[in-house]
């Protein structure tokens, strides 16, 4: 047999070929998976070729490295048969590591025939040298090249089905993964190589046809390269381009989501909101059913803003909208439509569906809420609105339920109403009384009148309470009932009572100046403005700006109000002492206060509420209750203030129970500053006995 000799440099280079190529048809299989319609198919047949390539030019190379003592050569038809032999196994395995699934029947038989194509493709390669007499083969070596082929081709398609994905993590394993297929390619090429004997006398038909051996040398290495930078260089712009467009589709998905909900809760904002109302109208008309929408708004949750900060209410506002969530059912809707807003669209939904998850969000909204260590409390009305009895567009669903909201705002709050028709009328009179409201204060609309309070029983007079009243062009003068609930709901309340507070030390000043600087005035604080940061300092500004002594300024809070949120109102009361003003608790007995905080309260006064004067006779209930407020009242060092007194027996008892300072109608009434000091003269004293 003729000595066989192989080229170390060549060898080498051909392992490289092999690594590269295992790399490419891994990077391919990647490219191909990921694609879809004709893309798909340009990278398959692309990728087919760049590998196909790979793997004969190693195998070329491989057979460049060969050498026998005599001209060798390589048939060119027999040449290109094997590398078209390549690029068809390449293809088929590619197709088949890009299918969705990969069962053990699919490996095997796809191993076998991609083992039985590489093994063709190499003996068509060595048969292109025309050998005479022809090659000897060893049989068992033979053997080994074929199943060698077999195994490296199913685990190839194995390794390739399994990082056909792209990620960084891929992008190493694909590394590693091509130099297990590199090898296991090389040692099937040498194998065969090995099995190959050739006869002395041996002569290649091809060495004077085929194509020379060193012009194949170069032509296989520059060809093999430049495929392979080639196919590369556009597997990594396509994976850039896909990452680009990956990237295009999260951020168009991310400006959906912001255009359609609601950034703070992820709730679907008004838009989506619409969108699923009229989807919700078209089917329910379809299918002739009900759905219902429930309009909810906090109460309470502009005091949260003002005394804990935005932060603290955007975080109430996560948590009310989580519970929203946990309440609601799968199939409903809920929605965010700003501010403290919420609304639920019940689909189906019946009137008693309505009613039951209405009493379960009022109940669960109504819980505690734990806010950066702060415990908060917001409640929840809710306005029911049903189709099609109720509205049969979404704009009339939505405006007839916000009226029904509000009547539950005024029914207490934290409860629900459905809506009726009568509704509505009252919530046109509501809107147009705020819009007028609105513009009060900058056109000077508001004026206070000032009530007398004497000392028990008939004087002197020893200070006033200021009384806010609005002078409407379009009204004329109205009751403060009509709009001071409608002001603290807005919000306008703050700014209205701060021009109070100034008001009041601007006339009481006047009066000093007069003489009677023994006057003190009393001013209501409602529960939004005791819950305002900035109460503090509004008193501060107008009592210095008018040069008021603090003790003159007597600041009334009203039981309820002074124990909605105990702990922060003991804080700006006590901020408010310090200042030198008094603090009055009105309307006491009314409420549901602790002793225990009563006792806490720095108060320099009590004031009974009117409902128990009204009714009050000599013996009676209110006699008993009354006394007992007096007794408490000068148990913890606080004088006693009763309002509402209307008669001459009222003025008595009071006075024997042991008030000390009383005020109402029979004493006085409330009028305006310039006729304040001749009302005086029509104090009533107790008739003589």
């Amino acid at each position: 047999m003729l000595a066989s000799s192989y080229n170390t440099i060549l060898v080498t280079f051909s392992l490289i070929v092999a690594i590269l190529a295992s790399y490419t048809a891994l990077n391919m299989a990647a490219r191909v998976a990921s694609a879809r319609g004709r893309a798909a198919v340009l990278w398959l047949v692309g990728g087919s070729f760049a590998m196909g390539f790979g793997i004969w030019s190693m195998h070329f190379v491989g057979m460049l490295a060969f050498s026998l003592p005599i001209p060798l050569g390589y048939d060119l038809e027999l040449t290109l048969l094997s590398l078209l032999i390549a690029i068809g196994s390449s293809a088929f395995a590619l197709w088949l590591v890009c299918q969705r699934d990969m069962p053990r029947l699919h490996l095997v038989l796809g191993a076998l025939l991609m083992g039985a194509g590489i093994a063709a493709m190499h003996y068509t390669g060595m048969a292109a040298m025309l050998m005479t007499p022809q090659v000897i083969y060893v049989p068992w070596i033979l053997v080994l090249s074929v199943v060698i082929a077999i195994v490296a081709s199913g685990a190839a398609l194995w390794i390739a089905f399994r990082l056909r994905s792209d990620s960084d993590k891929v992008f190493f394993a694909r590394i590693g993964a091509s130099l297990v297929m590199g090898v296991a390619i090389v040692g099937m090429h040498y194998t065969g190589m090995a099995a190959a004997q050739f006869p002395v006398g041996s002569f290649c038909g091809a060495a004077n046809s085929g194509i020379d051996t060193q012009w194949l040398a170069i032509v296989v290495i520059v060809v093999t390269l430049a495929v392979f930078a080639i196919a590369l260089i556009i597997s990594m712009l396509d994976a850039r381009t896909s990452l680009l467009a990956s990237s295009l589709d999260e951020a168009n998905s991310e400006l959906v989501q912001l255009a359609l909900h609601d950034n703070l809760t992820r709730l679907p904002n008004r838009i989506l909101l619409d969108d699923r109302l009229d989807q919700a109208i078209q089917k329910s008309t379809r299918e002739r059913r009900n759905f219902a929408v429930l309009f909810m708004d906090l109460d309470g949750f502009k005091s949260v803003n003002d005394i804990y900060g935005h932060h603290a209410g955007d975080r109430l506002l996560a948590e009310v909208a989580q519970r929203i969530l946990d309440t609601k059912r799968s199939e409903d809707t809920a929605a965010r439509l700003g501010g403290d807003e919420f609304v639920l669209l019940i689909d189906p939904g019946e009137p008693e569906d309505a009613a039951a998850l209405a009493q379960r969000l009022v109940e669960s909204l109504a819980k505690p809420y734990q806010v950066e260590s702060n415990t908060l409390h917001v409640s929840v009305s809710i306005g029911v609105a049903v189709y099609p009895g109720d509205g049969e567009t979404a704009h009339e669903l939505m405006v007839n339920a916000d009226a029904a909201m509000y009547h539950s705002k005024e029914a207490g709050r934290n409860c629900y109403s459905f809506f009726e028709p009568k509704m509505n009328a009252n919530a046109h009179a509501q809107l147009q009384l705020q819009q007028e409201l609105l513009g009060a204060l900058d056109r000077n609309e508001f004026l206070l009148h000032y009530q007398p309070k004497v000392v028990a029983p008939a004087g002197p007079m020893i200070g006033v309470e200021a009384l806010l009243r609005w002078n409407s062009p379009q009204r004329g003068m109205v009751a403060p009932d009509a709009f001071l609930p409608l002001a603290e709901r807005t919000g306008l309340i703050v700014a209205i009572g701060n021009w109070v507070i100034n008001e009041a030390c601007r006339q009481l000043k006047l009066w000093h100046r007069q003489g009677h600087d023994s006057w003190s005035i009393a001013v209501n604080l409602s529960t939004v403005q005791l819950g305002h940061p900035g109460l503090v300092d509004t008193v501060r500004d107008a009592l210095q700006r008018h040069d008021v002594a603090p003790a003159c300024l007597v600041l009334e809070v009203t039981e309820s109000t002074a124990m909605r949120d105990a702990e922060t109102s003991l804080i700006i009361l006590d901020q408010l002492t310090s200042l030198g003003v008094s603090i009055s608790i009105d309307d006491f007995g009314t409420g549901y206060s602790s002793l225990l905080y009563l006792k806490r309260l720095p108060a320099n006064e009590l004031k009974i509420d009117r409902g128990f004067v009204t009714e009050l006779a000599q013996g009676n209930d209110d006699a008993a209750i009354v006394s007992a407020i007096i007794a408490l009242g000068k148990t913890l060092g606080l004088k006693i203030v009763a309002e509402g007194v209307e008669t001459a027996e009222q003025q008595a008892l009071l006075t024997r129970l042991g008030c000390n300072t009383l005020q109402g109608y029979y004493l006085g009434r409330p009028v305006a500053a310039e006729k304040l000091l001749a009302s005086l003269d029509s104090v009533q004293e107790i008739p003589s006995k």
